[in-house]
């Protein structure tokens, strides 16, 4: 697992808390202390199992002494029926951290699935599909890295890592060019600057002034297709805004290089997972 332990364990804990608050009055009044058990998750659907070791992780912050077995790793597929971990020592642990450890499990493998899906469509293109910041308040590394896992690329991770302009931008600096020329004169030689285009007008004065990207902001598939031409390679192209798996193939045979998809994060499905605890 490539992301950060205390960013994780800050999550679990904070999730940890507001599930259990100060104790958990059906299993903290119902099982013995020192009774064992085994648990397992089990896959109710097929797709990309992500986030397995946050999930394994929500156990033994609660108690070092719970045993995991892994047995699907994240990004690889997963059927119905099949057992993604199993879980030995205290019901009682095993029950608290039971909510809290498929609600991140299945979250993950909905993104992660769902980026899978959408890559798989574009299979063969030029184009690759990448996601957004349209994230959940504080999950923004764990989607991403369960976009990651499913086979897409990450969009820029925050408003630090390059500069975009977007309509807004564009009209309160008063236009492209101006916008464009100010931001080149301020940052440093690693950003690079993303423009939004809404018309092939556009597109011809972003590549005039220098844009390292171009987003081809609610296109047709035809209107992508000219752009493309138009660029003739001087800039990436983006392609974003009402996309869906319906007309996802014909935005990718345009040629764009990459297609940004933000619901992949924001309006995903949970991936369907199961916990049996004897």
């Amino acid at each position: 697992m490539i992301l950060n332990s205390f960013y994780v364990e800050n999550i679990i804990r904070t999730a940890l808390m507001e599930d259990i608050n100060y104790c958990d009055v059906t299993t903290d009044f119902l099982i013995p202390e020192d009774q064992q058990g085994e648990g397992r998750m089990m896959a109710k659907a097929d797709g990309i199992v992500c986030g397995v070791e946050v999930a394994a992780r929500v156990f033994t912050m609660l108690d070092k002494d719970i045993h995991v077995e892994i047995l699907k790793h994240d990004g690889e597929q997963v059927k119905y029926g099949e057992d993604i971990m199993k879980l030995s020592g205290k019901t009682a642990v095993l029950l608290k951290g039971e909510r809290t450890a498929l609600n991140l499990i299945q979250h993950m493998s909905g993104v992660a699935t769902a980026a899978w899906n959408y890559s798989k469509i574009v299979e063969g293109t030029n184009a690759h599909i990448a996601d957004t910041r349209k994230t959940l308040p504080g999950l923004r590394p764990l989607q991403k890295y369960a976009v990651w896992c499913g086979g897409a690329k990450n969009h820029r991770y925050n408003l630090s890592d390059a500069a975009m302009l977007k309509d807004n931008h564009i009209d309160a600096a008063g236009g492209i060019t101006p916008a464009i020329t100010k931001l080149r004169s301020k940052i440093g030689h690693m950003t690079k600057i993303e423009v939004e285009t809404r018309n092939l007008d556009e597109l011809r004065e972003a590549l005039a002034a220098g844009a390292d990207v171009i987003m081809l902001d609610n296109m047709s598939p035809e209107l992508m297709k000219e752009a493309v031409a138009i660029t003739n390679g001087r800039a990436v192209l983006e392609a974003s805004g009402g996309i869906t798996s319906e007309t996802l193939r014909a935005v990718a045979e345009s040629g764009v290089d990459i297609i940004s998809v933000g619901a992949l994060t924001h309006s995903v499905k949970a991936f369907d997972i199961s916990m049996y605890i004897k």
